[in-house]
């Protein structure tokens, strides 16, 4: 959504920014080109315009609009069967409530919009340095910062306190994370210093990218003095950051307000909707055409009584002047639309969203998705999906962080051919490494970090005698890196990395004797086996997703100069000079073993460089760096020259372990016929292999088959003979089924069916593979064989192409997806799913502030899904199916009475009875149903995942369902009707006097509806609590309560025109006869329900049914642990790289990442208590530590 100023500007006849110019200490200059003010507006109403605004807003909702009209037309008098008030009390209430909450909303952020303004900056004016409000602050100007102090504005880093013109600043307002970035000024405008002198005379010229919502990229240049010098993200302090451990700094203004980042990116994300949503839409619809036939039908009724009959009664009911029958039947028309209005429920969509409200709280409270390691508790993000998470068919996981820890530690390497990390007995035969064997004892290197831990001592032995590629090998994960040093005391160093596989690595070429200390814009200080070596920092190639690879650019004391590399193998090894061939070959077996063992790899190689060609290639460089377009591929082309003929050093293997209880997890949802598909940046022997750890792949499966074509005729063969295989009958087109979908069913999509598979089935594919697969040719064919199999894993894949997969099976599966990750290579496909979960994990927060809902572990996806989502779920279609059953009951009664007035459009209840029916007799019972209800408790969910089944198939709300409802409600309303009228009929009170009135008639009627939808709660109700009680008998006792009093004389004293029904209610309900009609009304209303409810679940009972039965006879069962099935079969390595780009083009600077900020309490602060020791609850079916368990 553009800013409010693009508008402005374009009424005021600005042309639409394509590049920003500015000058700064030159507001004249800057103001010509109309740029917006730093105040910024997040409300959207002020006392003037709240009114007609949110009436607006509000009546853009179909269901408003239709009751408008139905209020305005009550207020004709030719037409009007029902006083005004039935509409217009719900109606008012309605609008009442949903505008108090946007009224307090807008309230909160208007104080947060003053708060903000109203902040003071410190403002380079005339000279002098003056407090301004940040409001007044404009493009162009220069600021002061104190430490601790908010960014008010996107600013131009120009200089600090820090040396070397660092500042440290902390992001958790953009991105989510706490750690802190560090950010550099130029050397240029860094040697201004504090000089407040030297900063009014500055008059350096910015041209840079318009505003754009763009977090981690920005182009521009700064010109001072005639120079040109290129400008980045990192010479860049957006606003919403905070200045840390930084005293001062000094910075220019480039974007303020509303074109800052942070406000580019305040737009709202996509909104998801439901099936349940789109099913209830077109329902409503369907629901006004048939009120609109009914009304056709009783309009067609009163011309022909009025011609037959009509003419009988104009004695006692003379017809108006000049109306005619036809004119006549017209108003009725109008008239039964009101009569019948209460077939379109105002008070549904409210109902719906408190339901959600209330359930999303409930996820929020539940202490078992509470994880205490990090005081994280599972979060509701977004309110409007819960009941779609009860539907999940196919979940889209990430593995790195997801399903793993994401915590590395350095196990096995190659170097020059010779494998480390493995221990052997005596017979050359290999040992499995137990915790209690003795470890490396590194006491010899003081700077080792004590918590390393590796077991072969040959390595060490290896290092200590001075072996060359040893040594080249160390020195380069040393060197090759962006990780940034903290030295708290002296000896005591802290390694700050942007990925848990940096810091594995530069910690165990730390403890081998290649410690890295410090680093300055310029150099990189190691000490290398206890002799302190300062290398020449010339350049960084960073890594990105293309590259797949990171280099470093050095020169020794000596004066060599090297190019040290680091990188995915299949990306190294082209990059090989060929005398590293057979080298290579022995690499690449031991990368097959480390593959086979679940292990991320890296290839290390590194080239000696030439001072002549390093000279051009650096001027290269530099003029790609400060182009303003196409910058990063000239850059890429750079990279891609240097980076030849390199010599091969070894390979680094570490270990990122499994999250705690995902085996079983994953388990569970696979016997709950979720399908798991894994999308992951890992090779594929990595992939494979933590596949089988997490019981993805399973031994016992009938074939996992393999995809690695290298053209899109070799993928399609692989996929057609996989498909072959798993279903020899299977015809050679896919079968697509049509389905219809929106506005009554109008509209025609397709559908993939799935062929008919016996037996289970895997699928592995890599990247390369899969881009060939996702093109429009080959997308059908790898969906109809991926969808066949129980798991599918995608290798190697780019975050586009994640959220292309997923994409591709919303498109052609009718199913309900989920992606789950914990990265910002998982963004994509998170906000691709119908439901995306965010894990709370090492790689920042950017999944989590993406995602609709949020966990801190993989582990507690089963509870949300088999127990909360099966629950909302379930609860919702309860919701819909009693509240359509109640209303159409209610309304079909005024139907078969029109028969019987003549189709006068007489409404058949009391006025005040029609109107309190939604809001006050109906609406609390089916809340507390709708919030509490659970047909099994989370112990038996658990133990029977295949309760979730039914909501994967839509089963407790569909067109049928629907359908059962209205027949339903017909048939109540024939027996609430003609019931009491045949009972009534000449009949008398004790005293001798007819009862057979229409108020008396209106009473019982009522007195019998309330009855019956509220046994139907009864019946519907599964889980009892003293809340549903209450709301029941409550209702039940408002009822008699208001009906007396609304009959009362008091109230017809004081308005006899609004409570008509004087007495009516006294003297109808104290005959034993009317008590005797209600009960036999009742009756035969609920009795057919039960009788066929008995039958059915005699004859044909559902699995709820039958785990129902089971549960109210037997214990709670013990949930058994498949243990995870291991594989250690490899054919190539592997390489796991991040998908975010590097700090490559900040570590040519000092970046220590300075303190980290504290953590915030504990959510529980009690320590003794189960929940606060991670201990498993008694329901939970996740083996964790073998503790005392708590009860629920």
């Amino acid at each position: 959504m553009k800013p409010l100023t693009y508008y402005w500007n374009r009424l005021r006849g600005n042309k639409e920014e394509k590049e920003r110019l500015l000058r700064a200490n030159d507001r004249s200059f800057n103001l010509s080109f109309h740029y917006a003010k730093n105040e910024i507006k997040t409300s959207k109403y002020n006392i003037i315009t709240f009114l007609p605004l949110n009436l607006y807003v509000q009546f853009t909702r179909l269901a408003n609009v239709y009751f408008l009209l139905l209020l305005i037309l009550q207020l004709i008098p030719e037409i009007s069967s029902l006083p005004w008030f039935t509409t217009a009390v719900p109606l008012v209430i309605v609008l009442s409530i949903t505008g108090v909450k946007d009224a307090n909303d807008d309230i909160k952020r208007h104080k947060s919009d003053r708060q903000v303004n109203n902040r003071t900056v410190e403002v380079l004016v005339n000279g002098k340095l003056k407090e301004e409000r940040w409001k007044n602050v404009q493009v162009g100007d220069i600021l002061k910062l104190q430490n601790n102090h908010f960014v008010p504005a996107d600013l131009l880093l120009l200089s600090s306190s820090e040396p070397l013109n660092l500042v440290y600043v902390e992001t958790a307002d953009l991105d989510g994370e706490t750690n802190l970035k560090v950010k550099q000024a130029l050397t240029v405008t860094g040697e201004l210093g504090n000089d407040i002198e030297a900063y009014s005379t500055f008059t350096g010229e910015v041209r840079c990218e318009h505003p754009n919502n763009r977090l981690d990229k920005f182009k521009g240049t700064l010109t001072v003095k005639g120079q040109t010098h290129g400008l980045d993200n990192d010479k860049v302090l957006l606003r919403g950051c905070t200045l840390r451990n930084t005293e001062w700094c000094f910075g220019l203004v480039i974007f303020g307000g509303p074109d800052t980042k942070l406000m580019q990116n305040s737009g709202q994300s996509k909104f998801k909707r439901t099936r349940i949503d789109h099913m209830m839409n077109i329902l409503v619809l369907c629901i006004c055409g048939f009120l609109v036939t009914i009304c056709v039908i009783l309009s067609i009724g009163n011309s022909i009584w009025e011609t037959n009959e009509g003419s009988a009664f104009t004695v006692f009911l003379p017809h108006l002047p000049d109306i005619s029958v036809e004119l006549s039947s017209f108003f009725i028309f109008w008239s039964y639309i009101i009569v019948l209005n209460t077939v379109v429920p105002i008070s549904l969509y409210v109902s719906v969203e408190i339901i959600r409200l209330g359930n999303s709280f409930f996820i929020d409270w539940d202490r078992k998705m509470y994880y205490p390691k990090k005081d994280t508790p599972a979060q509701a993000r977004t309110t409007t999906l819960n009941e779609e998470l009860g539907q999940i068919k196919y979940i889209f996981s990430d593995k790195t962080g997801t399903l793993t820890q994401n915590i590395m530690t350095f196990n096995k390497c190659s170097i020059n051919g010779k494998p480390y990390g493995e221990l052997y007995d005596f017979s050359g035969h290999k040992v499995k490494i137990l915790k209690k064997m003795e470890r490396v004892d590194f006491s010899w290197n003081k700077l080792a970090d004590p918590k390393f831990i590796f077991h072969d001592h040959s390595l060490v032995e290896t290092v200590r005698e001075g072996n060359s590629e040893a040594h080249a090998f160390f020195r380069l994960l040393a060197l090759c890196h962006t990780v940034m040093p903290e030295e708290k005391k002296e000896g005591e160093l802290n390694y700050q990395a942007q990925s848990p596989d940096e810091s594995a690595l530069v910690t165990a070429a730390r403890n081998f004797g290649f410690v890295f200390h410090c680093r300055t814009p310029e150099t990189i200080t190691v000490m290398e086996m206890g002799r302190n070596v300062v290398y020449e920092l010339v350049a960084v190639l960073d890594f990105s997703n293309v590259r797949k690879r990171m280099s470093v650019i050095v020169r020794s004391p000596e004066g060599k100069i090297t190019l040290f590399c680091k990188g995915a193998d299949i990306v190294i090894c082209e990059r090989l000079h060929p005398s590293s061939d057979k080298l290579m070959e022995a690499t690449m077996k031991h990368l097959n073993e480390y593959a086979g063992d679940g292990l991320r790899t890296l290839v290390l190689a590194y080239k000696d460089l030439d001072e002549s060609y390093l000279e051009g290639w650096r001027k290269r460089h530099h003029e790609a760096s400060i182009a303003m377009e196409e910058r990063e591929e000239r850059l890429d082309d750079l990279y891609e020259e240097i980076e030849k003929d390199m010599t091969l050093l070894g390979a680094t293997a570490v270990e990122d372990k499994l999250q705690d209880g995902v085996p079983h997890t994953i388990e569970q949802l696979a016997e709950a016929d979720i399908k798991i598909w894994v999308l992951t940046g890992d090779k594929q022997e990595t992939a494979e292999n933590i596949g089988y750890a997490c019981n993805i792949l399973r031994e016992d499966m009938n074939e996992v088959f393999v995809v690695t074509g290298n053209t899109a005729e070799a993928v399609q063969k692989e996929l057609k003979e996989a498909r072959q295989k798993m279903c020899p009958q299977a015809a050679a087109m896919p079968s697509m089924k049509k389905s219809h979908g929106g506005l009554f069913w109008l509209t025609k999509t397709k559908y993939l069916q799935d062929d008919k598979v016996d037996g289970e089935y895997g699928l592995i594919i890599n990247g390369s593979s899969l881009a060939f697969a996702l093109e429009e040719d080959l997308e059908l064919e790898l969906l109809r064989t991926a969808c066949m199999c129980q798991t599918v894993i995608c290798c190697r894949v780019t975050p586009l192409q994640k959220a292309q997969v997923v994409k591709a099976v919303k498109k052609y599966k009718q199913a309900v997806t989920l992606s789950i990750g914990d990265g910002a290579n998982d963004v994509s496909m998170i906000k691709t799913a119908h439901i995306g979960v965010g894990i709370s994990g090492q790689e920042g927060m950017q999944a989590v502030l993406s995602s609709d809902f949020s966990l801190a572990q993989f582990r507690y996806l089963q509870r949300l899904l088999l127990v909360h989502g099966r629950w909302s779920y379930l609860r919702m279609c309860k919701f819909l199916r009693y509240f359509f059953l109640k209303n159409f009951t209610f309304t079909f009664v005024h139907f078969w009475y029109a028969f019987f007035c003549g189709f006068s459009a007489q409404p058949v209840y009391d006025d005040w009875f029609s109107t309190c029916y939604n809001l006050v007799y109906t609406a609390l019972p089916v809340l507390a149903l709708s919030l509490f209800d659970q047909d099994v408790n989370s112990h038996w969910s658990f133990y029977y995942p295949k309760l979730y089944t039914p909501g994967q198939w839509n089963m407790y709300f569909n067109r049928t369902s629907f359908l059962l409802c209205i027949m339903q409600s017909c048939y109540n309303s024939i027996i609430l009707f003609f019931i009491p009228y045949a009972a009534l009929h000449d009949t008398v009170r004790q005293d001798g006097r007819e009862i057979a009135d229409y108020q008396s008639f209106a009473i019982l009627l009522q007195t019998c509806l309330i009855i019956v939808v509220n046994a139907q709660i009864f019946l519907d109700t599964w889980y009892w609590t003293g809340i549903n009680h209450f709301f029941l008998w409550g209702s039940m006792a408002a009822y008699f309560a208001l009906t007396f009093t609304m009959n009362s004389n008091g109230l017809f004293f004081i308005f006899p025109t609004m409570f008509q029904f004087l007495g009516t209610g006294r003297n109808s309900l104290n005959q034993p006869n009317t008590w005797l009609i209600i009960f036999l009304t009742c009756l035969l209303c609920i009795l057919p329900i039960v009788a066929l409810r008995f039958i059915f679940i005699q004859t044909s009972p559902t699995i709820n049914d039958k785990v129902r039965y089971k549960m109210r006879r037997d214990e709670i069962p013990a949930i058994s642990l498949r243990p995870p099935a291991t594989r250690r079969v490899s054919t190539r390595s592997s390489y796991a790289f991040s998908h975010s780009q590097g700090y490559g083009d900040l570590v040519i600077s000092q970046k220590f990442l300075g303190k980290k900020t504290p953590r915030r309490p504990l959510l529980f602060g009690q320590k003794d208590h189960p929940l606060a020791e991670n201990q498993p609850q008694l329901f939970r079916s996740i083996t964790e530590e073998p503790e005392e368990p708590q009860s629920c």
